[in-house]
Order: C-alpha cells, then sequence, then structure tokens
C-alpha cells in the first residue's frame, strides 16, 4: 500500500494530479484545496496517499498535502453515506481543525456547505464526529515528552522501485523479486527509474 509519494507535477487537473515519481506516473484524485496548494507543473510535490481498491476501477489513490486531512478523510469514510467524494468535499470547505470544531459545536451548516452534503447527512456527520478526535492532539500529547523524531531517510532506489511496482498493482512479493534480479544485473548505483523500466521488461516477458 503506497502511504505517501514524493516526486514532480507533471498535471493538474480539475479533480486529479499527476505526479512523477522516478520516471512513473501516479494518478492521485485530490479536492481542490489539497490541488491549489500543489504549486505548479514542474514543483516538486508530497502527497499523503489513501489507497482505496475497487473490482471495477482497480486502485484508486487519494491524496493530501496535510496528513491530518488524510486522517479526517479517513475517518468521514467511517460514517454511513460517506463517499470518498462527499469526504473530499467536506475537507474542501473545513480543513480538520475547523471540521472539528464544527463537529464538537453541532454545526450541521458548516458541513452541509459542502457539495453534495445535504442536511440529514451533515448531521449524521457532526454527531459521529464529536468527541472523535482529529487531527494532531492525540499526537501531540504522546509525544510530548520525547526528543522530534529526526527526518526519515530518502528511500532507496530499489525501494522507490518496488513500491513504484506496487502502485501499479504488481504484488510484492514479485515486485521486490524483479527489482532485485534488476539491480544485480544493472549494479548498485542504477537509479530507481532505470530499474523499474528493467523490471518492467522482466515482468513482461
Amino acid at each position: 500500500m503506497i502511504g505517501r509519494l514524493w516526486g514532480v507535477v507533471a498535471e493538474i487537473g480539475e479533480e486529479e494530479a499527476l505526479i512523477d515519481v522516478a520516471g512513473v506516473g501516479y494518478v492521485v484524485r485530490c479536492g481542490s484545496r489539497t490541488l491549489s496548494r500543489l504549486g505548479a507543473v514542474g514543483d516538486n510535490a508530497t502527497l499523503h496517499i489513501e489507497s482505496q481498491w475497487g473490482e471495477q476501477t482497480g486502485a484508486t489513490l487519494y491524496g493530501f498535502v496535510d496528513r491530518n486531512e488524510r486522517r479526517a478523510f479517513v475517518m468521514l469514510k467511517t460514517i454511513q453515506g460517506v463517499g470518498p467524494k462527499a469526504a473530499l468535499a467536506v475537507l474542501d470547505v473545513l480543513a480538520p481543525q475547523d471540521l472539528s470544531a464544527a463537529a464538537q459545536r453541532g454545526d450541521q451548516a458548516a458541513v452541509a456547505r459542502a457539495q453534495g452534503v445535504g442536511p440529514k447527512l451533515a448531521l449524521r456527520i457532526v454527531t459521529e464526529l464529536k468527541d472523535k478526535p482529529i487531527g494532531d492532539g492525540p499526537v501531540q500529547a504522546f509525544h510530548a515528552g520525547v526528543a522530534a523524531a529526526p527526518e526519515p531517510a530518502r528511500p532507496t532506489a530499489t525501494g522507490e522501485a518496488v513500491a513504484a511496482l506496487m502502485g501499479l498493482g504488481v504484488a510484492e512479493p514479485a515486485a521486490r523479486r524483479v527489482v532485485e534480479q534488476a539491480a544485480l544485473r544493472l549494479g548498485e548505483d542504477a537509479e530507481a527509474g532505470v530499474l523499474i523500466k528493467a523490471a518492467l521488461q522482466e515482468l513482461g516477458r
């Protein structure tokens, strides 16, 4: 499962963006708030990803600039009647902290401003989210007495290649096998894009 993408903005559409990661383009569904914060084509971008699998559509990636928005998106989808489209619409009009505040005060009108969300669904949302933490509250409390964790190291070329193949629907064992074979053939210094192309060729045989 893909949890985050780091790459270059290749295209920005009305409801999705194309993110180029080491030569592989990922189509990511985003709300208008996220799309407006991606910058311009050619800019570097980091998106927190929530994946959803459907028998007809395959894997769909939903992207968020802020991890709290991804967390709120997941919470919204657990509510009956709230699908991905409605969840994105709610987050377009209310940032996670504003959604939490609206839920605490029972402000269904604020939630009903989201496109496609009627009064009944808005009431259900604020009722079910009331007293539930949205955002970094619990995380901050947990880390209150410990030092900040160091920045995670950037993934290796083989790790990026495996993640890219998994994003294309290749099972992890198979992805690791063909990437490792490509790395042995091309050498330790091979870049992720080269490994991905070689691995795809191996899969096509």
